[in-house]
């Protein structure tokens, strides 16, 4: 996952800073004279901004790698001072009339600029909002809990041992007791936190003129009904995943008994591998179509074959040359975090990708473990590293991805390869493996458990806000109406009944650290378009061919698809992204029509699956929360 900075709203402030010496008389002068001393001084900022932004992101990533009073001291006092500045400078450099600037380059630089989000908040109110976004955060990072089986063993984190009970134990009495303790430990004690950052939300939105923080982040995506389309994807999408719902439901009755799982309800989601139930490929032994036929899993033969974490990332690294890309610099392996550290420190160990807007010093904080699932996650982080090294070059104003989905999507689509036994083959993981058509069937269902189950979760983790910041889910109903949009667009409910006394929203990472969610749903489609674009040019791709599918494809060693991607990875942010996807898909549109051809097989099963068998599609009401009239 792209680099999660507390203080992203003011790093892409800073620019406003270095308007302080343009001339005060400025705003005086005819429109043609304001947008050439605008353009020349445009030209003078690059460096002074990357290196603020430097220092800043050292703060935040001594803060994020180390979580101590002293870091977290350090990096707020950073951003502090720099709002300090931003407010008055930010609010000057809106009387330059950029929208009548006939430069539209420097229309589009000035645009971004002029978004100073939290930073146009008062000098104090700036300052609650990093300590309530701070104090979420931390409450998420320390969470420890004890043992089901050793009450004395109170050391347990979410990364790595719930994570890895939650994904393999089937014991229902031991997932329900540490989703509880997770949820009442990570959620409910910063509700006051919570409300301090809405209500600052809704200031700032206000400050930058829009109506509230559900606009400023669909803003960031250029298109005017972006929100109605995505809309739209999740209604194509749904005939597919209520069918995938319905066959997990129908082999979890069976696994645990109706009396657990409702055969027309919803799923309690500890059962399903995952804390937020956001991905069930965890649970692929108890679901799997054809149990007898073998799981597609390395995890042992890495370990055999003596893999670590820097083994792991050397072998991504490899992966990107063999496209042409670019080599991971030195400073890389000198200065990442590749694997837990064993001082005992507390840190963010969800996986992130950071650009220290120095040339080549890129980084990856990660608590590398060496199984299959991280070796792709290797991959996809990897993958936000080859997007700042390509568009190194831009101004510092562009340094981003085209659009917030487009980072994630670039992550994934090199893992579509990764994944493919093709792949796994030609490196080595994977021996004397030869798929029937069931043992395909498996693979296209795993894949399925977890991609497509990711979608509405995605979804509601930002409608659900949304519906906050618009003021359309108040206070009192928080923890309801988060629960009644999981039910309605994943048909999923808590393992116990929740009240408004829980909030259960922050037990989720980018829900307490302010990280808009909407970028990876919307990664999730174009990662599928993408991944299309570059399987045909590699020749990985023949539609009807039975050789060469999405799902089996592996653009590895084609320097055509590389290129190609470099071709887009280059532009930043520097065209709407409409103009990036058409680069190298000749799309100019989000569409759903690429993942469902890779899911076709999947879907051809479980409709035939289901009828045959009179599983139930769809679900009833939920009796674990409720919420009122």
């Amino acid at each position: 996952m792209k680099a999660i900075l507390v203080t992203i709203a003011v790093v892409t402030c800073l620019f406003a800073l270095h308007f302080e010496s343009v001339n005060a008389k400025a705003v005086d002068l005819p429109i043609d004279q304001k947008e050439l001393e605008a353009l020349d001084y445009m030209k003078t900022l690059n460096d002074d901004l990357n290196e603020r932004t430097n220092k800043l992101t050292e703060a935040s990533w001594a803060y994020a790698s180390n979580i101590t009073d002293h870091n977290l001291e350090v990096r707020n006092r950073m951003s502090e001072e720099h709002a300090k500045f931003l407010k008055e400078l930010g609010i000057k450099l809106k009387e330059y009339p950029y929208k009548s600037f006939k430069d539209e380059d420097l229309k589009r630089k000035f645009k971004k600029l002029v978004k100073l989000n939290y930073a146009l908040l008062p000098e104090e109110q700036y300052k609650e909002m990093l300590d309530a976004i701070s104090n979420m955060e931390s409450n998420y990072a320390k969470v420890r809990i004890c043992s089901f089986k050793d009450s004395k063993k109170c050391d347990f984190q979410l990364e790595p041992e719930l994570t890895e009970i939650l994904g393999s134990s089937r014991d229902e009495a031991e997932l329900r007791y540490y989703w509880l303790e997770w949820y009442n430990k990570a959620g409910k004690p910063v509700r006051e936190h919570f409300q301090k950052y809405v209500d600052l939300n809704k200031e700032a939105a206000k400050l930058n003129g829009f109506k509230s923080g559900a606009e400023v982040w669909l803003d960031e995506y250029e298109v005017p009904d972006f929100e109605a389309q995505v809309d739209a994807v999740i209604q194509q999408l749904r005939p597919l995943y209520e069918q995938l719902h319905g066959y997990v439901r129908h082999k979890l009755v069976k696994h645990y008994g109706s009396d657990i799982v409702k055969p027309n309800g919803a799923i309690p989601m500890h059962l399903l591998g995952n804390m937020w139930g956001q991905t069930w490929d965890e649970i692929m032994d108890i679901t799997a179509p054809y149990p007898s036929k073998p799981q597609l899993d390395v995890s042992e033969e890495m370990k055999k074959q003596g893999y670590n974490p820097v083994k792991m990332f050397e072998m991504g690294d490899e992966f990107f040359q063999s496209l042409n890309m670019t080599k991971l610099p030195q400073i890389f392996w000198e200065k990442s975090v590749l694997e837990k550290p064993s001082d005992g420190r507390d840190l963010v160990c969800h996986a992130s990708a950071w650009d220290f807007y120095k040339k080549d010093d890129v980084r990856i904080k990660q608590c590398t473990r060496v199984t299959m699932d991280q070796f792709f996650t290797v991959h996809h982080e990897l993958g936000h590293i080859q997007y700042y090294l390509q568009y190194q070059h831009q101004p510092y104003v562009y340094r981003e991805g085209a659009n917030p989905g487009f980072h994630e999507a670039v992550g994934d689509v090199l893992s579509l390869s990764v994944s493919s036994p093709k792949h796994l083959t030609k490196i080595g993981l994977l021996k004397n493996y030869e798929p029937d058509q069931e043992a395909l069937v498996n693979q296209y269902f795993k894949s399925g458990l977890a991609k497509f189950v990711f979608l509405p979760f995605a979804y509601t983790i930002d409608k659900y806000r949304w519906g906050i910041f618009r003021g359309e889910i108040k206070p009192e109903e928080y923890n309801c109406k988060f629960w009644e949009l999981r039910h309605k667009f994943s048909g999923i409910e808590p393992p116990v009944a929740r009240t408004e006394e829980d909030l259960d929203a922050p037990a989720k990472y980018h829900v307490s650290a302010d990280v808009e969610y909407l970028r990876y749903l919307v990664s999730y489609i174009v990662q599928f378009q993408f991944h299309k674009a570059l399987c045909e040019k590699a020749g990985q791709f023949v539609p009807g061919d039975a050789e060469k599918t999405l799902n089996n494809c592996d653009i590895y060693q084609s320097a055509e698809a590389g290129n190609a991607l470099k071709e887009m990875l280059s532009l930043g942010s520097s065209k709407p992204w409409p103009d990036a996807m058409e680069v190298l898909t000749g799309q100019r549109q989000m569409d759903a029509g690429a993942l469902l051809e890779y899911f076709k097989p999947l879907s051809d099963f479980l409709i035939k699956y289901n009828k045959e068998n009179d599983v139930p599609i769809g679900w009833g009401p939920s009796d674990k929360f409720a919420c009122s009239a």
